[in-house]
């Protein structure tokens, strides 16, 4: 269907989790007629099981409409639904850079969260129109007024005709398409140029290779023809071309303005790089779009299969996850515990858990996580300066000059009721006070915290200290001296590498007692002691010791003198001091996953 530039709408919906960005989307999708009722699920664009399970977006979807304006004309939208929470922060910037508008859906009975305020001036900063809706006005508790005023003090965007919507029972539906076609400005480009497009997305389909998602910029790209990538200089001829409606459909071209999918029989992977500009295989003279910034993964941790065997299916399922997910990075490391391994980056604790999940489902492996760890920065005396993500990296500490550690500025919004609760928190988390200042009714919170204390347990604690209400964003703010040690845990003397980790001085003893006491527990009983020990440097700290299985072995000395039990005894005791100086403590795999989920 053929359309002028000023026909066309590419938009995506920002929001806060929970707002109901989702939910907007099935309404928009129900009301442009894209699909037929009977094939209408709620979260239609959730298409992952993981997805619709933890009813979160986890991966940004798009989908083309038809609509037919109150003045007579049709239009082609091009709607991106975003992932809200902060570690898919990646997600968000990727679409925002394929659109020229955004939806802020705003809950009118939670008013603006961190996230939303994250999310929009994103896209503030990719200049986009901005057209506030506030949802959820079905429910007793809305309050629009209210959180209109909020927009506009907090955001500084104007508010006063903020489109009042329930996307549950589709009220102000129309309204928000009307306000799209309207406000919103059609996309800038030359449908007679050289062909030029923006690679947004990829992802792996067992039966047709790399699928990728674009946005074309200039010219047309219609099947047959010969592209070439420009990060790469890959050349590939394309078999298809289409677009989603929620479902695939084929189409002959693809022309400026429009997002859609091409198929080109790309067999390496590494090739689709996400922000990656396409032209046609003879321009020579093309010049690269901006792209996306490449983003910082802030916690590592090493991955391993359980069954070493598994190891070359696993790195199979890495690259192929990677070109879906351009967020998280991996390298290769091995592990004297538990073999070989990649140390994986992530964008924050929730991006491992959902990364670690999907390996699991789309690829059938069976995996174990090390504890989550972050970036140091070691300063040695020879004036060298060298990055580590683990502590069995970390140099001998008579080499070390100073040790650096990464601090966060996060933005934390409570009800006041909860607030002594999430200052004491992050008092516990080392955090410094920036800012307090009062949204209404909600204390606004600015904090400097150390990102080390961050990834463990942070988010669950801030959750359930303020009952669910508090919402939380951070960006990173640099690095930091620090007194940092690294604190080995041995077992029967012998150091488990894969438990070892740095952490703040103050902090390590209480977090090796934990861990020994944990593994006292979990470490199976032998025919000798084992020692559990926590220490730093040369230092014990903590000892634990699961005490040995014993036999009985006076059992046949009935009456008599004393010396013969005493003798068995010891011929009993000498054997097990020699049992203990050959014996190997083998650690189960449970007891790693269980230590390395210690809750404080």
């Amino acid at each position: 269907m053929s359309k002028s530039l000023s026909h066309i709408r590419n938009f995506s919906i920002v929001a806060h989790i929970d707002h109901g960005k989702s939910t907007l989307s099935d309404r928009l999708i129900q009301e442009c007629g894209a699909i037929e009722e009977r094939e209408m699920t709620s979260q239609i664009l959730d298409s992952m099981d993981i997805e619709k399970e933890r009813g979160i977006t986890i991966k940004a979807q798009t989908v083309r409409l038809n609509y037919k304006a109150d003045d007579g004309q049709n239009y082609m939208l091009n709607l991106m639904d975003t992932p809200g929470h902060v570690d898919f922060g990646y997600e968000v910037s990727r679409c925002l850079s394929a659109c020229e508008g955004s939806i802020l859906v705003v809950d009118s009975t939670q008013g603006v969260e961190a996230q939303t305020l994250a999310n929009v001036y994103q896209a503030i900063d990719n200049n986009h129109e901005i057209v506030p809706v506030l949802n959820k006005i079905d429910l007793p508790a809305s309050d629009p007024e209210k959180v209109r005023k909020q927009i506009e003090e907090v955001i500084g965007i104007d508010s006063s005709e903020a489109i009042l919507v329930s996307a549950k029972t589709g009220v102000g539906i129309h309204e928000t398409l009307e306000a799209i076609v309207k406000k919103l400005p059609a996309p800038k480009g030359d449908i007679d140029g050289d062909f030029k497009a923006l690679l947004i997305d990829s992802w792996y389909d067992q039966y047709m290779g790399v699928i990728v998602l674009v946005r074309v910029i200039d010219g047309v790209l219609k099947k047959g023809q010969k592209i070439k990538m420009m990060a790469t200089n890959a050349v590939y001829q394309v078999d298809s071309v289409g677009y989603f409606t929620p479902k695939k459909i084929l189409c002959d071209e693809l022309r400026a303005g429009e997002v859609g999918f091409i198929n080109a029989q790309i067999k390496q992977v590494s090739d689709c790089k996400v922000g990656d500009t396409i032209v046609y295989h003879n321009n020579e003279s093309a010049k690269a779009l901006p792209g996306f910034k490449q983003n910082q993964p802030v916690v590592f941790c090493g991955i391993y299969p359980i069954d070493s065997s598994e190891f070359e299916k696993f790195r199979d399922a890495l690259a192929k996850l990677h070109l879906n997910d351009a967020s998280f990075e991996y390298e290769p490391e091995t592990s004297s515990a538990l073999g070989y391994g990649f140390r994986c980056g992530f964008l924050g604790l929730l991006h491992l858990e959902i990364v670690q999940e999907r390996l699991e489902r789309e690829f059938d492996l069976d995996l174990i996580t090390t504890a989550p760890s972050v970036v140091y920065k070691i300063h040695q005396r020879d004036s060298s300066m060298i990055e580590i993500h683990s502590a069995h990296e970390m140099p001998d500490p008579t080499k070390i000059e100073k040790m650096e550690e990464p601090w966060i500025k996060a933005t934390i919004m409570t009800p006041d009721d909860y607030l002594g609760a999430v200052l004491d928190l992050c008092t516990q988390k080392r955090g410094i006070q920036k800012e307090l200042s009062y949204v209404g009714e909600r204390a606004m919170l600015i904090y400097r915290l150390p990102l080390n204390e961050i990834v463990y347990d942070f988010y669950d604690r801030l959750k359930s200290c303020s009952r669910g209400y508090a919402s939380f964003d951070w960006q990173m703010d640099g690095y930091e001296e620090s007194q940092l040690v690294k604190l080995t845990i041995m077992v029967n003397a012998e150091p488990v590498d894969a438990l070892s980790f740095i952490t703040h001085k103050t902090r390590a003893e209480s977090r090796g007692r934990a861990i020994c006491v944990k593994l006292k527990d979990l470490i199976p009983r032998q025919m000798f002691a084992i020692a559990i020990q926590a220490a730093i440097g040369g230092k014990i700290v903590a000892r634990e010791t699961v005490s040995a299985m014993r036999k009985d072995v006076t059992a046949k000395c009935y009456g008599g003198d004393i010396t013969r039990k005493r003798k068995l005894l010891e011929k009993q005791k000498k054997g097990k001091k020699k049992m203990r100086e050959i014996g190997n403590v083998e650690i189960p795999q449970s007891a790693f996953l269980a230590a390395l989920k210690l809750d404080e």
